[in-house]
């Protein structure tokens, strides 16, 4: 089966798309527009530039060279995490939480697949670890975002609360404790989603693209499976400890509220 080859034009037509939404959302004055186009842009040229990046990558298979392609990866995806937040906590604590997270769930996970499951050789061959570390990121990002954002949000709005509990003598850990399961709720959520709809609302993104590309359907079907059971994995232990990491932020060592280290 030969692979189909996409045109300057046919990205185009898809691309058009785009520009219709955009005109809506103005013409509905949504506010999004300009984002959309901006975030459209971004993709084009960010996946122009891996896209030369990753096939380079791939002629080497130098470790050093997937260590660096991984370590730019994370920082950025340490940023993207802050950077729609409505409440951050001030200095770096905020960048640092959410990278924090997303490099001892989404590296260790992904280490784990390369050296257990799919053990490739050598274990850190690119065309193997660079995808899957990008699947673990950006999935392992949105839940820690979501998480963190309704987080800091609940404590700030029910603030009055949480100090009245604690002020009843109620430690830090049960006063914030509804506040926690409910972030980790909004986090998960998603992830839950794309699993219980697999295969028969959707077909992910994964097994879609090695179908395209011309593996046979039990292939993509096993591949996909593994993602998505590392990809909740990834997303539920990041999101639980980015939610820990803030709590203790959020409190110091005689268990009071701490807004002030929010901005």
């Amino acid at each position: 089966m030969s692979i189909i080859q996409l045109t300057p034009l046919d990205i185009g037509l898809a691309a058009l798309l785009v520009f219709l939404l955009a005109l809506l959302s103005w013409h509905w004055q949504l506010g999004v527009g300009k984002s959309l186009l901006i975030a459209a842009v971004r993709t084009v040229v960010q996946l122009s530039l891996i896209g030369m990046v990753l096939k380079t990558l791939f002629d080497q298979t130098a470790l050093l060279w997937v260590a660096v392609m991984a370590s730019v990866m994370w920082l950025v995806a340490g940023r993207e995490v802050i950077a729609r937040q409505k409440r951050r906590f001030a200095g770096p604590w905020s960048y640092g939480i959410g990278a924090s997270a997303m490099f001892l769930s989404s590296f260790v996970i992904t280490l784990f697949s390369l050296l257990v499951v799919i053990s490739p050789d050598p274990w850190f061959t690119p065309q193997y670890a660079i995808p899957l570390l990008g699947m673990m990121l950006g999935n392992t990002l949105n839940s820690i975002a979501l998480s963190l954002d309704r987080f800091t949000h609940e404590i700030w709005r029910e603030r009055s609360v949480v100090e009245g509990r604690l002020l009843m003598g109620m430690t830090w850990k049960k006063a914030v404790r509804p506040y926690q399961k409910q972030a980790l709720r909004s986090g998960m959520i998603p992830t839950i989603n794309a699993m219980a709809a697999a295969g028969l609302v959707s077909l992910p993104g994964m097994m879609t693209g090695q179908i395209l590309g011309g593996n046979p359907p039990v292939v993509a079907v096993m591949y996909q499976i593994m993602i998505m059971f590392m990809i909740a994995s990834g997303a539920g232990f990041g999101a639980m400890l980015a939610i820990w990491l803030s709590g203790k932020r959020l409190s110091d060592h005689r268990q009071r509220l701490r807004l002030d280290r929010l901005t």
